[in-house]
């Protein structure tokens, strides 16, 4: 015990700095929550559906809401129930033991509704394709709004792939 003790003093502490403050970034943020509350007057409501994926996506879904990347600070969050979503973010592609839930999914969302397909999986199919298992790519079954690829893709891009389908919703109409 003394020895791992002793080799944990002579090392130190081994991690990165935090990073610097960024003003810029901040304001950034602000103008992202206020465009997100002034487009739909609340905040914007995601319901994550697994389709049948790896869980590769759903780690870095999960990493969106880290102090890093901070979404809840955009103005955006997680709801359990589909119906009081405003986007579903669907990862993985559909297997047909998924295809009929992940249609009443999209179906108990209230309109106007937005999908966003994270992840190579739900947007082309990737490696699994379409089989005897599988229905492939999410646009199969239900129709996307915005495909973000990536096997997995990173919590950046998963953010950009959600306000990229809050900023086009801006011709939906979205209610207040």
């Amino acid at each position: 015990m003394y020895k791992i003790f002793w080799s944990i003093a002579r090392a130190g502490v081994r991690t990165e700095p935090a990073p610097a403050p960024d003003p810029a970034l901040r304001q950034e943020a602000e103008r992202l929550n206020a465009e997100v509350l002034n487009l739909l007057g609340r905040a914007l409501a995601i319901r994550h559906v697994d389709a049948g994926s790896c869980n590769g996506c759903e780690l870095e879904i999960h990493a969106c809401n880290n102090p890093y990347y901070n979404l809840e600070g955009l103005g955006i969050r997680f709801v359990a129930s589909p119906r009081h979503a405003d986007m579903l973010l669907v990862t993985g592609p559909v297997s047909r033991n998924m295809e009929i839930a992940l249609r009443r999914t999209f179906d108990a969302v209230p309109d106007p509704k937005l999908v966003v397909a994270a992840g190579e999986c739900a947007c082309t199919g990737g490696v699994f394709g379409e089989s005897y298992a599988s229905r492939g790519r999410i646009a199969n079954v239900i129709p996307v709004d915005v495909a973000v690829p990536g096997c997995p893709p990173t919590p950046r891009q998963i953010i950009q792939g959600i306000l990229t389908a809050v900023t086009s919703g801006e011709k939906l109409a979205l209610p207040r």
